[in-house]
Formats: structure tokens, C-alpha cells, sequence
């Protein structure tokens, strides 16, 4: 046995039935439209999140490279007393 559905005569079918096959594939073919809508701009916002933050992770990067407060550190002098002797 086939695991298919046997092939449909349109010939054979009312007219009823052809017009809710021809109603059926409009309103599919509606869906689809709109799915791909959505899906466009899905990714039109995926683009713009995605570049807001590759664009605040790079200022921030940058930012950081330019600090130069650490640079100058240097470590104090160590000082070493001699005991008084009395």
C-alpha cells in the first residue's frame, strides 16, 4: 500500500467543491503573503539590534582603549627604616 492519497479528478468534482479547493488556495496564498511580510520584518529588525550592538560594543571597546589612567600607575617606592637602636 502507497502512503500517498490517490490523485483527484477535478473533472469529477461539483462545482461547489472546486469553488472551496479555489477558495482554500486564496486564502493560503493570503497567508503565505503575510508570513513572508513578517518574516521581512523580523529581519529588518534583527539587522538594526544587531547593529546597535555591534556599534555600542565597538564605542565601547574604544572607549576603553583610550584610558590612560592605568598607564601611569606606578608602584610606590618600597622604603625600608632601619630599626632605632637605644
Amino acid at each position: 500500500m502507497s502512503d500517498r492519497m490517490p490523485k483527484v479528478d477535478l473533472n469529477k468534482l461539483s462545482a461547489r467543491d472546486r469553488e472551496f479547493i479555489e477558495r482554500v488556495s486564496r486564502d493560503n496564498q493570503i497567508r503565505v503573503a503575510r508570513l513572508q511580510r513578517v518574516r521581512r520584518n523580523n529581519l529588518i529588525t534583527l539587522g538594526v539590534l544587531c547593529s546597535a550592538v555591534v556599534g555600542i560594543y565597538g564605542y565601547t571597546i574604544y572607549a576603553v582603549k583610550q584610558e590612560t589612567f592605568l598607564d601611569d600607575f606606578e608602584e610606590p617606592a618600597k622604603i625600608i627604616e632601619k630599626p632605632n637602636k637605644l
